[in-house]
């Protein structure tokens, strides 16, 4: 068996509480693992000093909020981790903290208070060493996280109290904070990049089961930082193999303001940038406080590109939600197709009353599994046997809708008496929180690379020994980097040089349409390399022809395409007309003299010689023509012959009438004007009848 560590007394109090941080005469110095005249630049010297300074600001701001909401979970342990977790939504009107959130927060948190016990309760794991836990909570506000993670640090940072003395001349005793090895968490991106910043001065390993902005797989800013959860660079890679796979060319984009959302648009931006043959119409960001009708707007804006139906999205639930409102508001039900990213995954909060507007959505989420154990764990709990949980009263109030009888606060008439009777699954709807598994995952992480430094620096030995007294940052790190592992739902748990997961997605549709079951559909997965299932693919009113989202259509055949300057994915389309034709789609030329275009002007064909046959009744017309004109010629020669003496013929100009009659050109045709020039130079006798226009020469 585990020894388990007891947690430690309260030491008597002998004086007031420490208020050193209003002294100006005391000193501080830093224990990092390395000195700061080593390690550290004048910038970093500067940090630690604004350090200590917010340090004791924190507490002053802590005490200030600690009659609202409480702020850690305490739980004694050999080593203790750290967890940062969003038990309580962004306080409104300058507050920190504001209403609970039970999935995102009380799931997520419990599921590393199970973790620690599986874990502690595994002879083979970690054997003879009981993992222990501070837990924070965030509310979902960065700044603040800051302020509650400074917690972490503080067994790090040794404050000079010899000069700090208590009313009776005795000195002050000062519980020292336990040492944090490692932390889970945080939940948003945004208070992971903040924390970060800090813990990686101290370095202390900060593992996240939710974070997933590609800025945070830098890891020469974020080196001691890990995820359980691949970043959004793969998840916007998934999501533009959709757009191929559909066949769609121009799309817009939507990001909620913040870490999140404008990381991933970015994301997908440059790999379509990079891959090409995907052109963006619109890139609109949501702003942190939309004002009103602000919605509205977007979906006028997004509709300057009509064409652009396809709309890849990476927004919180609540915009998800506002934006399908501001589409059914403007009647555009089932015109813009929703891509959406795993903060839209399989949820029902978005769509809620707007399932018509969302249907056909293509969304995208880790790939997870639900923890049965878990679910056993969580429906077990209790009033009675959840008091390490210092928040589950209030989840208990909100999840069963009753009221916990307090002394000296009256029962609000309205709400009915709670009873501790109630459970959960039973008296109330539950669902297991869709990222219990990657924070089961993250804790199992740091847990093994403690056991394999256990092992490496104690061996033969059981427990701490003083080799890992304390737990060096760094080295623990590359342990972290380095564990390979069956996760808690069998998939294999490792991180790459950037301490980025492997990227593993499934792909749903929501579907109402033609279906037994409406809702969320899987129609694909993602792991390196897409694989869609078209065929189960339907649309708005259970259409199954994929709906085009293209700046230009293709093309017919003749037309050249004439491109946009600046947009590769739009161009017009002009006929090859006249005597030209298509060669490829950008260029028409002309055809050879010999032939013309073909009838779809794709090609040169040769010009077909057609005869005249006598048999042909189209020949009757010419012919008799023809012969008409042989007789009326042949009549007139005949004639100047039987009167050639006569004076009106010789008036006539007997000789030219005889050449007009009867000399032809080679062309087939006479000429009468270079005939008449010819007898003028040879003849004068014409001339002196008046029939040339110029004197002989």
């Amino acid at each position: 068996m585990k020894s388990s560590s007891p947690a430690p007394s309260h030491l008597p109090e002998r004086c007031c509480y420490d208020h050193s941080h209003h002294h100006h005469h005391q000193t501080i110095s830093f224990r990092t693992g390395q000195s700061l005249s080593q390690s550290s630049s004048w910038p970093r010297l500067l940090l630690y000093l604004w350090l200590f300074w917010i340090g004791g600001q924190m507490f002053q701001v802590s005490a200030s909020h600690q009659h609202f909401h409480p702020h850690s979970i305490k739980i004694p342990g050999d080593i203790t981790l750290g967890g940062l977790f969003p038990i309580h939504a962004r306080g409104p009107h300058g507050l920190p903290c504001g209403e609970l959130k039970k999935e995102k927060g009380i799931h997520r948190m419990e599921a590393m208070l199970y973790a620690l016990d599986q874990i502690n309760s595994d002879p083979e794991l970690l054997p003879n060493i009981t993992l222990g836990a501070r837990i924070l909570d965030t509310c979902s506000r960065d700044t603040y996280a800051l302020e509650q993670s400074l917690t972490f640090v503080q067994a790090l940072i040794q404050k000079d109290t010899s000069d700090i003395r208590c009313s009776n001349g005795e000195p002050p005793l000062i519980r020292k904070p336990e040492r944090v090895v490692g932390v889970i968490g945080a939940s948003a991106s945004s208070v992971s990049i903040m924390v970060a910043n800090i813990l990686r001065l101290f370095e202390i390993p900060q593992v996240s089961y939710a974070s997933t902005a590609p800025e945070l797989s830098d890891n020469n800013r974020y080196d001691f930082f890990l995820r359980v959860v691949p970043p959004d660079s793969y998840q916007a890679q998934t999501m533009l193999d959709i757009v191929k796979a559909l066949g769609w060319n121009y799309v817009s984009t939507l990001a909620s303001e913040g870490n999140y959302g404008e990381s991933g648009v970015e994301a997908f931006m440059q790999i379509s940038r990079e891959a090409g043959g995907v052109c963006i119409a619109q890139s609109v960001k949501i702003p942190r406080e939309p004002t009103a009708g602000e919605f509205d707007k977007i979906i006028k804006r997004l509709m300057e590109t009509s064409n652009a139906r396809g709309v890849i999205i990476f927004a919180n639930e609540d915009d998800i939600k506002r934006v399908l409102e501001a589409a059914k508001r403007a009647n555009l039900t089932g015109h813009f197709l929703f891509v959406g990213s795993d903060s839209w995954g399989a949820k029902s909060s978005p769509i809620t009353e707007l399932e018509d507007v969302a249907e056909g959505a293509v969304t995208v989420l880790p790939k997870r599994a639900s923890i049965d154990g878990f679910d056993q764990y969580f429906t077990s709990r209790s009033l009675e046997n959840n008091r390490r949980n210092i928040w589950f009263n209030e989840f208990w109030e909100d999840d069963f809708r009753c009221k916990l009888t307090r002394p000296g606060i009256k029962l609000d008439p309205d709400k009915k008496k709670c009873t501790g009777k109630e459970r959960i699954g039973q008296d109330s709807p539950y669902e297991q929180e869709g990222k219990v598994q990657f924070v089961i995952d993250a804790v199992y992480a740091v847990a093994y690379a403690l056991h394999s430094m256990q092992l490496d620096l104690c061996p033969g030995s059981s427990g701490v020994c003083s080799n890992m007294d304390p737990v060096e940052g760094r080295l623990l790190l590359d342990y972290i980097r380095a564990v390979n592992f069956n996760g808690s739902a069998g998939t294999a748990v490792l991180f790459n040089e950037n301490g980025d997961a492997p990227g593993r997605y499934d792909i749903f549709q929501f579907q109402m349409t033609n279906h037994s079951h409406p809702g969320y559909h899987v129609i694909g997965q993602w792991t390196n390399n897409l694989r869609l299932n078209l065929e189960e693919m339907q649309w708005s009113g259970g259409d199954k022809t994929v709906p085009e989202s293209v700046c230009s259509f293709p093309c017919k055949p003749g037309e050249r395409k004439k491109m946009v300057k600046g947009v590769p994915c739009c161009w017009h389309c002009e006929l090859c007309d006249g005597y030209l034709y298509q060669v490829d789609e950008f260029n028409c030329e002309t055809c050879p003299s010999d032939m013309r275009p073909a009838p779809n002007r794709t090609m040169c064909s040769p010009t077909p010689i057609i005869k005249l046959e006598w048999n042909s009744p189209w020949a009757l017309v010419p012919a008799s023509l023809a012969l008409l004109g042989i007789l009326a010629t042949s009549a007139v020669v005949i004639t100047f012959i039987r009167y050639n003496d006569t004076p009106i013929v010789r008036a006539s100009g007997r000789e030219l009438s005889y050449v007009l009659l009867t000399v032809v050109y080679p062309d087939g045709h006479s000429d009468s004007v270079h005939v008449t020039q010819r007898l003028c130079l040879s003849r004068d006798a014409l001339h002196a009848e008046g029939l040339c226009h110029h004197p002989p020469p």
